[in-house]
C-alpha cells in the first residue's frame, strides 16, 4: 500500500481549509510490519499484490532497501492499494483505506518455496476478513499449518469484525488484536475479559493497550507489561512494530513476558517519529 499520509496542525473545520503536512509513503499492515521485522533483524518475505505503477515499484523498492524479500506479484488492472491516514495534532490516526491490487491477492501468490524456507506465517485481518482476498489468506494459513510452521493473525481493523472471532477461523495460534478489536470481537470491555474470552478461540492472545502496554494470555496465565516511554509523534503503524517486535523475540525463543517488552520497544520507536516504517 502507499500511505497518503495527512498530518493536521489542529481540528478539521468542515465546509472549510483545515492547515495539514501531505506526504506520500510506504504502508500496508503486513508491509509495514515486515519493515519493522527487518529492521529487529528477522529474515522476513512479504506476499502482497500492486499494480503495474510508479506507486507500486516504489513501494517495493521501499522494502527490499530495508532488507524485506518481497514477493510482490503485480495486477494488470488493479492500481497499487492506497490509504489516505488523517493524523490529528495529538498523533491519533483516521484511516480511509482503498485495497486496490490486494483486493485480488491469489493463493497462488504465496509461492511453495516460501513456505518450505520460512518458520512462521503472520497473516493481515485486511487479507483474512475482505472477500477478494480471504482464499488466499485461508490458503496460505492452511499451507502453512500443514508444513508445521506457527501462525499469527493480527485482525487489523475493528470495522470488519462485527461477525465475531467465528469468521477469523478457529485454532489460527495467536491473535494480535488492539483492545477496541478484543472489545468488538467479544463484546467486552474489559481487555482482561475479552483477552480471556478470545483464548477459548485461539491459543494464545495478546493485546495491545497503547499507553497502557499490551497483556498476554493462553486463557490459564496472564502477564501484562506496561508500556515504553516515548513522546507520541504519530501513532500510524505502531501496532505493526509491535507485532513486529514481539515476533522477533519469539522465534527467538523469548518468553511472553520478554516478547511484550520488545514490542513495547519497538511500538515507542515507531511512535516516536513520523510514518508507518522505519
Amino acid at each position: 500500500m502507499v500511505d497518503v499520509v495527512t498530518r493536521l496542525s489542529g481540528p478539521v473545520a468542515p465546509g472549510s481549509d483545515s492547515p495539514a503536512r501531505i506526504a506520500f509513503e510506504g504502508g500496508g499492515q503486513a508491509a509495514n510490519t515486515a519493515a519493522w521485522l527487518a529492521v529487529a533483524g528477522a529474515p522476513v518475505a512479504l506476499v502482497a499484490r500492486v499494480g503495474h505503477d510508479s506507486a507500486g515499484r516504489m513501494a517495493v523498492a521501499e522494502l527490499e532497501a530495508l532488507g524485506v524479500e518481497a514477493r510482490v506479484a503485480v495486477d494488470g488492472e488493479r492500481s497499487t492499494g492506497t490509504c489516505v491516514v488523517l493524523v490529528a495534532a495529538d498523533g491519533e490516526r483516521t484511516m480511509f483505506p482503498d485495497a486496490g491490487a490486494n483486493a485480488a491477492l491469489a493463493p497462488a501468490d504465496l509461492p511453495d518455496e516460501l513456505l518450505a524456507a520460512g518458520s512462521h506465517l503472520h497473516v493481515s485481518g485486511y487479507a483474512l476478513l475482505r472477500d477478494g482476498s480471504r482464499e488466499a489468506a485461508l490458503s496460505a494459513v492452511e499451507r502453512a499449518r500443514a508444513v508445521e510452521m506457527s501462525v499469527s493473525v493480527d485482525p487489523s481493523s475493528a470495522v470488519l469484525l462485527s461477525d465475531g472471532p467465528g469468521r477469523l477461523g478457529k485454532g489460527l495460534g495467536l491473535l494480535l488484536p488492539n483492545a477496541l478489536e478484543a472489545a468488538t470481537l467479544t463484546g467486552r470491555e474489559d481487555p482482561v475479559a475479552a483477552a480471556r474470552a478470545l483464548a477459548e478461540w485461539f491459543p494464545e492472545v495478546v493485546v495491545t493497550l497503547g499507553e497502557e502496554g499490551a497483556l498476554w494470555t493462553d486463557g490459564r496465565e496472564l502477564v501484562r507489561v506496561d508500556a515504553e516511554p516515548a513522546e507520541v509523534v504519530d501513532s500510524t503503524g505502531a501496532g505493526d512494530a509491535f507485532a513486529a517486535g514481539l515476533l522477533s523475540a519469539r522465534l527467538r525463543g523469548a518468553d511472553p513476558e520478554r516478547a511484550l517488552r520488545a514490542g513495547c520497544a519497538l511500538a515507542a520507536r515507531a511512535v516516536a517519529s513520523p510514518g508507518a516504517r522505519p
